[in-house]
């Protein structure tokens, strides 16, 4: 199964990471559009889709997502604008840049 791993920018500029298996109804959770989302992203409104990966398995997804986690911002915005930069910072060859790529 696909994964997306994603960075959402939010009010205030604010960085939000997650994963899912269906961006589009992720993106319309976190906006509000439809029931659920983040209670981070409900007070953080509105949200955008900043960079999005996506690699097969859950596994390599919630590695990418935690090590994005943990990444000062000035790395996670290092990223939103060369996203293509993911793969190589986590040696995953299985790991495909979506948005924002070159």
């Amino acid at each position: 199964m696909r994964y997306y791993i994603y960075i959402l920018r939010c009010k205030g500029d604010v960085l939000y990471t997650g994963i899912t298996t269906d961006i589009k109804r992720r993106l319309a959770e976190h906006s509000g559009q439809a029931e659920g989302g983040a209670k981070f992203t409900r007070a953080r409104r509105p949200v955008e889709l900043a960079a999005l990966w996506s690699t097969e398995g859950r596994s390599g997804a919630s590695k990418a997502e935690w090590r994005i986690k943990h990444l000062p911002r000035k790395e996670k915005l290092r990223l939103i604008d060369s996203p293509e930069l993911l793969g190589e910072l986590l040696e995953d060859p299985e790991l495909i840049c979506e948005k924002g790529c070159q």
